[in-house]
């Protein structure tokens, strides 16, 4: 039995999102009773924007209204103005009457399971000698429907199976008694060629018929391994009889069941009729995974699209998800495998959380599952609508930075010299989560002697962002600094020197670990190494090294160039590089000895250097 409160104040009542003695919701939250049951709460309009259920109504509904909550949730309390409230008789009912409310009413606030698909499932009709057959159209006349099948590919395999065991029929002829009495049917070529045993004619009896039905009902709900005993002892029965013909048709069906069995086997047939729900959680939305387990194959896989409303954890995520999908497949599973417990449960329902083993290696795959949902529907979307893939990533950059806009323009810059020599530095821009070349930068480092990439790192800062204010062109929203708390400080000072601080994002980011600086900060953060913000920040610091090292190189090759090894016939750009990375310059090369030459270039090298070098009409190496 059903019983209903509905509890109602003045929209100019409820102001204020926390609960206290003059709160003018304090009446209706008192009245409310310590059963299970579902609130629903209601806005001015008297639109219901959310649906919960609880196993203590007046428990739940006050958490609301405390001060320890998060922003979403303030934002919805803030909204309630009406309360209605439906006890009921246990926990069970609460979860079916939670889940038909939300399909019904689809409240702002609650969560949505992204899935509108309409899946296939296998049909046995209602009908003298019944035909089994795929549909997608559930007709209430008495037939058995199994399914619905996510899997098109699973359905069709099992439908062929069956075919390749069982000579059904396909037709749909009117095969009742008196039809086939008088004899108002012929057989066709499905008789013919085996692929039917005419009914029609009255060439196979109901009896025989039904009894491959049952079969078939074992083998479409994954309970092959009671049918593979009978049939074997059916088999041995006709061998004894000296029945051969007969045993060797069911020797075959043996074969084709157990390779059927093999091939969907993932565990022990000791894990019998469990369902595993796995789940790739992340901060606004999360895919589940669905996969039915009987004998210890898997005959069954779903997976769904969870949008999150109000940072809902993946507990109350899967409770949800498990209900809607345990009432969708019906299944009779007793025991769940989740990676997390969950409080809200049917009754008589066993929930595991394994550890390891063959249940926990179930729930990998599971999770397996959910994380190749979750990358196909994200390939997909970015197929069709690319700006929506790059505007979700940059929203997720900019919570996992804590960021007060969206980071649409983003700049990355990179240090690079050689031994101090030719100092460079690279500026990439990404517009939109992608690069935008056309602002792609170089810099000829032109205050800095020596290898020092804190100083560099300040001119180019200065540089850069003092033009672009001189030319009042629009600043990026985010910098990044390839570099550690160093780079990061001497990037903020410079901001800071140029009156731009506060006002353009900056961090920085350290390559062994990928930790993630910000300003004043000396503990670095972590993000997710699967995230797609991380993801993209290492797209933007690998890009402007990439950038950097190119215009370095060239630098570096012109600079050969001009050099005075270039002058030394028999010294060519091979050699010479390797000379200025052990001896650092030409000056130190010219005042060393023969062998430390001949240990780094050979001695056939090496006497080339010092006759040029001992020629008193070459030029005097100091004053180069």
């Amino acid at each position: 039995m059903l019983f209903l409160y509905f509890c109602k104040k003045k929209p100019s009542q409820l102001v204020d999102c926390f609960m206290n003695d003059a709160h003018p919701l304090q009446p209706i939250l008192a009245s409310i009773p310590h059963e299970p049951g579902v609130y629903q709460y209601l806005d001015e309009e008297g639109k219901v924007i959310y649906v919960g259920k609880a196993k203590d109504l007046r428990k739940r509904v006050s958490s609301y209204f405390t001060k320890e909550q998060t922003g979403k949730v303030r934002v919805l309390v803030r909204r309630i103005r009406d309360i209605k409230v439906i006890v009921v008789a246990s926990e069970s009912e609460a979860l079916l009457l939670e889940n038909n409310l939300i399909k019904e009413l689809q409240p702002r606030y609650n969560i949505l399971l992204k899935d509108d698909k309409t899946y296939p499932s296998i049909c046995i009709k209602n009908e003298p000698f019944p035909r089994v057959f795929a549909t997608r159209n559930l007709v209430q006349d008495g037939s058995e429907y199994y399914g619905p099948y996510a899997s098109g590919r699973m359905m069709k395999t099992l439908l062929e199976l069956i075919r390749q065991l069982y000579p059904l029929r396909t037709c749909s002829l009117n095969l009742s008694p008196n039809a086939i009495k008088r004899g108002q049917y012929k057989v066709c070529l499905e008789y013919h060629i085996g692929n039917c045993k005419g009914p029609c004619e009255g060439l196979q009896t109901e009896e025989e018929y039904d009894e491959m039905i049952r079969e078939i009902r074992l083998i479409i709900k994954g309970q092959l391994q009671g049918l593979l005993r009978v049939m074997k002892a059916r088999m041995m029965d006709y061998a004894d009889k000296l029945e051969f013909e007969k045993a060797q048709e069911i020797k075959e069906k043996l074969q084709i069941l157990e390779n059927y069995r093999s091939k969907s086997t993932v565990v022990g047939i000791g894990i019998s009729n469990v369902d595993v729900y796995g789940i790739v959680d992340e901060p606004t939305v999360a895919w589940v995974n669905f996969i039915r387990v009987v004998e210890g194959a898997v005959i069954q896989s779903h997976s769904v699209e969870v949008k999150k409303k109000l940072d809902e954890s993946p507990a109350e995520i899967l409770s949800i998800v498990i209900n809607d999908l345990s009432l969708r497949f019906g299944t009779t599973a007793r025991e769940i495998i989740v990676p997390v417990q969950i409080e809200n449960k049917p009754e008589n329902l066993k929930i595991t959380v394994p550890r390891k083993g063959e249940k926990k290696q179930l729930l990998e795959l599971s999770e397996n599952n959910a994380r190749h949902f979750k990358l196909e529907t994200e390939k997909q979307r970015s197929l069709v609508d690319p700006e929506r893939h790059q505007k979700r990533i940059l929203l997720q950059l900019q919570k996992d930075l804590r960021m007060s806009v969206i980071p649409e323009v983003i700049e990355c810059f990179d240090n690079s010299n050689f031994q101090g020599d030719f100092a460079v530095a690279a500026m990439v821009q990404f517009k939109n989560a992608k690069p935008n070349k056309s602002e792609y930068r170089h810099f000829n480092i032109k205050t800095v002697e020596g290898p020092n990439d804190f100083a560099s790192m300040e001119e180019i800062i200065e540089r850069r962002y003092s033009r672009l204010l001189k030319d009042e062109k629009p600043l990026p929203q985010l910098i990044v600094v390839d570099g550690g708390k160093g780079q990061l400080g001497v990037a903020v000072k410079t901001l800071e020197k140029i009156g731009l601080r506060g006002k353009i994002a900056i961090i920085g980011i350290a390559e062994k670990l990928e930790e993630i600086y910000f300003p004043g900060d000396s503990i670095p953060v972590y993000i997710d190494k699967k995230s797609e913000s991380l993801r993209l920040i290492q797209f933007l610091r690998d890009e402007a090294h990439r950038f950097g090292i190119t215009h370095h190189r060239k630098k570096f090759e012109k600079g050969f160039m001009q050099s005075e090894f270039n002058r030394i016939k028999g010294i060519g750009e091979h050699t010479a590089q390797k000379l200025l990375i052990h001896f650092k310059s030409y000056k130190k090369v010219s005042e060393t000895s023969f062998d430390e030459l001949a240990a780094v270039v050979g001695p056939a090298k090496a006497q080339i250097l010092i006759n040029h070098f001992n020629d008193p009409q070459k030029p005097d190496p100091t004053s180069l």
